[in-house]
């Protein structure tokens, strides 16, 4: 019979052979709050799994990535974004020799408080409420509170620190000036990140006939390829060489992840072409808009109608307006959608009544 006890620990002397810059498992700086390993798992491969097996986790398949509610079967949403990253990111820390375990743990819980609407629902909620919001903060909040009936997911601290880093700004992909994972496996996250939204919100805007491919701006598309998968192809394999180093052959100590400054550029300019024709297109703005309407909405009446909460979310903030900030960044597209009809059915009624 095979000694259980002895396989996380043989897992984490595999460990040892990879670069000197990767994370270790048993040299976790460890839990919020302390327990017992696993004795089959090391400790990120254990994160992992809690995060798929998060209520949180399941909803992504109903939140939208860029198309808001989208009627097709093949626009991405947020769970298969996530997958994506996933997959990206572990080709990535394969290549470099880096603790893929981590990187996928990473990748899988980055987008976990993510509003529903996208990136429209994060920007009406910083908004209105009064401490702000960022849903990598959101993500965080989520794995530490609001999972598992008030418990959290207990992650690792690697894991919480790839997850609150992983945002990017407007300027630039790498987005250094938004906070720096502290692991190379947090790294590989926020640029896998970028690597797969860009590419799948071109095909999302080929599919709805916002934009057609020969559409996409021709000196980016010279550098990175013509097809959806040469470009992701050129991406990746460009991060792999530049970061090369990574593997254990930098006698400066351990270096960054990093682009080309070639490939860097035209990824930048594809990601503001998407801004300019399709994130910023008229007709998006409009339905843009509509969803504005629904999370203000919601807003309002949850913070003055506790009633309307389920009964946990009580228990985990004693700021009204955090308690609602924390129901709706939960929500689904649909769920926001119905849930605002019903109010708005209810108040047309209440006036008639009057």
């Amino acid at each position: 019979m095979i000694d259980r006890l002895n396989v996380r620990q043989m897992m984490e002397e595999k460990e040892e052979s990879l670069s000197p810059y990767a994370a270790k498992s048993r040299l976790s700086q460890g839990r919020l709050k302390a327990e017992e390993p696993c004795p089959v798992r090391t400790a990120f491969q254990r994160d992992r799994d809690r995060i798929i097996h998060s209520k949180a986790f399941r909803r992504l398949k109903h939140k939208t990535q860029v198309f808001i509610a989208p009627l097709g079967d093949h626009y991405v949403t947020r769970l298969t974004h996530t997958l994506e990253v996933s997959q990206i990111a572990r080709t990535i820390s394969r290549a470099l020799n880096l603790n893929e375990d981590l990187t996928e743990a990473i990748a899988l819980g980055h987008d976990l408080g993510h509003t529903p609407f996208g990136h429209v629902g994060e920007e009406v909620l910083d908004q209105l409420y009064h401490e702000g919001f960022r849903h990598n903060e959101q993500s965080l909040r989520v794995v530490d509170l609001l999972e598992n009936n008030g418990q959290g997911l207990n992650l690792t601290w690697e894991v919480r620190d790839g997850i609150v880093n992983h945002s990017k700004i407007r300027a630039d992909i790498l987005g250094k000036e938004s906070g720096k994972a502290s692991t190379l496996e947090g790294q590989v996250g926020k640029i896998a990140d970028a690597i797969a939204y860009i590419n799948h919100d071109i095909g999302d805007a080929i599919r709805a006939g916002i934009i057609k491919e020969n559409d996409l701006p021709i000196g980016p598309i010279s550098v990175l390829g013509h097809l959806h998968s040469q470009r992701i192809n050129t991406m990746v394999c460009d991060v792999i060489e530049c970061s090369w180093a990574a593997r254990g052959n930098s006698p400066g100590g351990p270096p960054d992840i990093g682009m080309s400054h070639q490939v860097l550029e035209a990824t930048n300019k594809l990601r503001d072409f998407l801004f300019d024709r399709v994130y910023n297109l008229r007709s998006a703005q409009e339905e843009a808009e509509r969803a504005r309407e629904v999370v203000r909405l919601l807003y309002h009446y949850l913070k003055e109608h506790e009633d309307r909460l389920p009964p946990e979310y009580c228990s985990y903030s004693d700021d009204a307006e955090r308690r609602a900030v924390d129901y709706i960044a939960g929500m689904t597209d649909q769920y926001a959608l119905r849930m605002a009809e019903e109010l708005s059915l209810t108040k047309d009624k209440t006036k008639r009544i009057c």
